[in-house]
């Protein structure tokens, strides 16, 4: 047993000799971090669904009237409730006509602190005449689509927002008097500054001094039957990158039949003053069609009176709110 323990004496004595020989390597590796894999919350198309319900039932959102009054009132109470820090911006701006109009801008912010941010936006009044219609053009929109789509699928963003926070801060505006431009009526004169008096006032005066998003999302009409979201030509000239994000995002959910890579025209949409004023590139996801059975342009409904409860579907909603969702969680 004697003998035993001194071989052993002598064997453990040459290994740890042994490894003080050994050099340290004086560049080890760097330890291999494992890829955290954030999975993106489900998008509840019904939710959306009701939340453009709640806005239609309402009544049209025109500026100045008592629907755009209670509308408001209810979407910055839905934004707390949701958990989110909330504030408007009031002012009154002047329409095409020379009116003024009482506007309204309503601004939820997560993770106020968080320097890294991303913005969501959409517009949530609705347009005071249905001037591309035959009948009734002198009266006012429901705006399901036009309106109530882009805010309904942000809702449900938010509300899932409060359930799981993303990595940036997320700050979701609706902007109000987007659709009190010039009617069809009347001839044209080429000034776009008619349109989007919200996101141009927000550009001018943001809600936080010198406010900075790393990039941002528009939604406008994005939950009719018939919808097709090619690239928005303000939107590829100013930001092709961010609608790579968007139409490659959606496109890899399977959704490549709705986002697809034809180009329209340029447009004059929140995004552009947006994209302009404010130097945050956006994204426009919109209704337009270039190609098929459809006349270029806007959907059929568009400043009609078709722009009701019954052309919005479940399946387009969860299509543009789970791509969202993708862009956002995954960025």
């Amino acid at each position: 047993m004697k003998d035993k323990l001194v071989l052993l004496g002598l064997f453990f004595g040459l290994f740890f000799v042994a490894c003080d020989d050994v050099e340290e390597d004086p560049n080890p590796p760097s330890p291999v971090v494992p890829k955290t894999t954030v999975i993106t919350p489900d998008f509840d198309a019904q939710m959306a669904y009701d939340f453009i319900q709640k806005q239609v039932d309402f009544g049209p959102r025109v500026p100045g009237s008592q629907a755009h009054r209670d509308c408001g009132n209810w979407l910055v109470e839905q934004l707390k409730a949701y958990g989110a820090e909330v504030l408007t911006q009031e002012a009154q701006v002047m329409a095409f006509d020379g009116t003024y109009l009482p506007m309204k801008n309503i601004i939820a912010q997560y993770q106020p602190d968080n320097k890294r941010r991303i913005l969501l936006y959409a517009h949530w009044d609705t347009r005071p005449f249905a001037d591309k219609d035959s009948v009734r053009t002198k009266e006012p929109i429901d705006g399901a689509n036009d309106g109530g789509s882009g805010v309904g699928v942000l809702l449900e963003v938010a509300r899932q927002i409060q359930q799981k926070q993303p990595d940036y801060g997320i700050d979701i505006i609706f902007f109000d008097t987007e659709d009190y431009g010039r009617p069809e009526w009347l001839p044209a004169d080429g000034d776009p500054s008619d349109w989007c008096l919200g996101s141009q006032y927000w550009a001018r005066n943001r809600h936080k001094p010198n406010y900075r998003a790393k990039f941002g999302v528009l939604l406008d009409m994005v939950g009719a039957k018939d919808a097709v979201f090619n690239r928005e030509g303000t939107s590829v000239a100013l930001a092709p990158g961010v609608v790579d994000k968007v139409w490659k995002t959606a496109q890899t959910l399977g959704y490549d039949t709705l986002f697809v890579d034809e180009v329209t025209g340029q447009t004059i949409d929140d995004n552009y003053f947006v994209n302009m004023g404010a130097g945050i590139p956006s994204a426009n996801i919109v209704h337009y069609h270039v190609s098929g059975p459809r006349p270029m342009g806007y959907g059929f409904f568009h400043h009609t009176h078709a722009d009701n409860m019954s052309i919005i579907d479940t399946t387009v909603l969860k299509a543009v709110g789970q791509t969202v969702m993708e862009v956002i969680y995954q960025e």
